[in-house]
């Protein structure tokens, strides 16, 4: 097992990210750009290697004394992750090419946030082993507190701390149950944190259940599920655009899949003990964060609350332990990335025209800046998943998923498709339709520029794409959920037979 392609992968971008700390002056952005190209292109490579049946898989002694080792594998979840990630950096890059900090930031400091950011997201998708896991878990709150504190709006520092104490909270827990797993494997002979070891490993029934509500609530406050989601709002509030983007397209997204991929993998007793309880907060979720969308004033609030109920329906399809919820949740996770960020993005060209994100401040734009309301009208259309569009596809597995298994249940979660009609078409209405008002008028004098175009478009596309096409990414899932399947011992309901009762 040599250096490889993942190690490569997900060093590229901290390597960016070190050379931007360097006083590189007006190339910043220039390099920034580069090394997310770069690191896009290494992705690509790992694609077609991975289709090809190649070995990716590393692993290497990294702290021998606790069985740690520098393991980085990559399954099909694993993939679409990181093509999600390499894909949207680039993205939020261009967007948010004139970006201005406060005090000593600046953009070269943003974009080498931004690829740091990359980078441990990248290594927490790849590691295989337990404890490299935690680490760039945990890593990935300090380019993105940084994202929030240097770059956001007038309430900034505290929406920054307020995002960091939730996460670190619920990293420290996850930190004693990272702990206990090194005690389990110690006392089994050879301590091991590499995830194959851990996941052979006998546990008692109770040691185990503990150990496993410590990685959950980790998970449940990233994801961010009710009642745990408070700091979601107020980021997303504060932050940039491109921020929130990576935020709740990228990071967020840490959570339902190592939900799948540690808590099924290592716990499957435990995970169907706890999941009625997962399953009533997954209902909650959806419906409270879609109420909560509907009765937002203030746009980037609107939009985080949407990725709070959609948050929900990925947890559903996990929990609810079939095959095709759990192929429609990992399917969500890249068509909800690419959703969010449609509208985060399209959301950040209007807040910036007008100057601000109240809802109540707009009003008839469409009649000014056209080409803008259609980029907002697809993006609003993704998030409501309107057929055609790929999170359709994924939410249509994840509630058909859960007919099979508890028909009340999709019923219950079925109310969340309709509240998003109302939220989505809403927001259309509020700022789009009707008399363009005087006072709104001035700053909408030119519609989205050569750049704003270039950003919107391949997001868009994918989410076309992915609506009409949802082939090769449903291939590249459908092995997680048959192995999660396995792992959990279940089988797919079988609808009684005709005449049968």
């Amino acid at each position: 097992m040599t250096f490889g392609w993942l190690t490569l992968l997900g060093l590229l971008p901290l390597v960016g990210a070190l050379v931007l700390a360097l006083p590189v002056r007006g190339a910043a952005r220039a390099i920034g750009l580069a090394f997310s190209l770069a690191t896009l292109a290494v992705a690509v490579l790992v694609t077609v290697q991975y289709v090809g049946g190649a070995d990716l898989a590393v692993r290497l002694p990294w702290i021998p004394a606790f069985g740690a080792w520098w393991a980085l594998g990559l399954d099909g979840m694993g993939l679409i992750m990181v093509l999600m990630t390499v894909v949207l950096t680039p993205i939020v890059l261009w967007a948010e090419w004139g970006v201005r900090g406060h005090g000593r930031w600046n953009a070269q400091g943003y974009f080498a946030m931004v690829l740091a950011l990359e980078g441990t997201a990248l290594l927490t998708f790849l590691a295989d082993d337990v404890l490299l896991f935690y680490v760039f878990f945990e890593a990935t709150l300090i380019p993105m507190y940084f994202l929030i504190g240097g770059f956001g709006g007038a309430l900034r520092r505290a929406a920054a701390l307020k995002f960091l104490m939730f996460n670190l909270v619920g990293g420290f827990i996850l930190l004693a149950s990272v702990i206990g797993l090194f005690a389990v494997s110690a006392a089994g002979g050879t301590p091991s944190y590499l995830l194959s070891d851990l996941a052979g490993q006998p546990m008692a029934t109770n040691t185990a259940r503990w150990l496993m509500v410590g990685f959950l609530i980790a998970f449940v406050i990233k994801a961010p599920m009710v009642p745990l989601h408070t700091w979601l709002p107020a980021a997303a509030e504060q932050a940039t655009p491109g921020s929130s983007t990576l935020m709740v397209g990228v990071l967020d997204k840490i959570a339902t899949f190592a939900m799948i991929k540690f808590c099924i993998g290592l716990f499957p007793e435990a995970s169907a003990w706890v999941a009625p309880f997962m399953i009533a907060l997954a209902l909650i979720s959806i419906i409270y964060g879609a109420a909560a969308a509907i009765a937002s004033t203030n746009l980037l609030r609107l939009v985080s609350y949407t990725s709070v109920s959609h948050f929900g329906f990925m947890v559903l399809g996990i929990y609810i332990f079939t095959s095709q919820s759990i192929n429609g949740t990992v399917f969500f996770m890249i068509n909800h990335g690419f959703s969010t960020a449609a509208l985060f993005l399209a959301v950040g060209f209007l807040i910036k025209r007008r100057g601000s994100a109240d809802i109540s401040d707009f009003g008839g734009v469409e009649k000014a800046t056209p080409v803008l309301a259609g980029a907002v009208l697809l993006s609003v259309l993704s998030a409501i998943s309107l057929p055609g569009m790929s999170t359709f596809v994924s939410e249509f597995l994840v509630i058909a998923g859960t007919w099979t298994r508890e028909p009340w249940v999709a019923a219950v979660a079925a109310l969340g498709i309709i509240l998003a009609a109302t939220y989505g078409l809403r927001l259309y209405q509020r700022t789009m339709t009707g008399p363009l008002p005087d006072e709104v008028a001035p700053h909408f004098t030119h519609d989205l520029d050569a750049r704003e175009k270039s950003v919107l478009i391949p997001v868009i596309a994918v989410i076309l794409l992915f609506g009409f096409m949802p082939g090769p990414i449903m291939q590249l899932a459908e092995p997680t959920a048959k192995a999660a399947m396995q792992r959990m011992q279940l089988d797919d309901p079988v609808a009684p037979a005709k005449g049968e009762k």
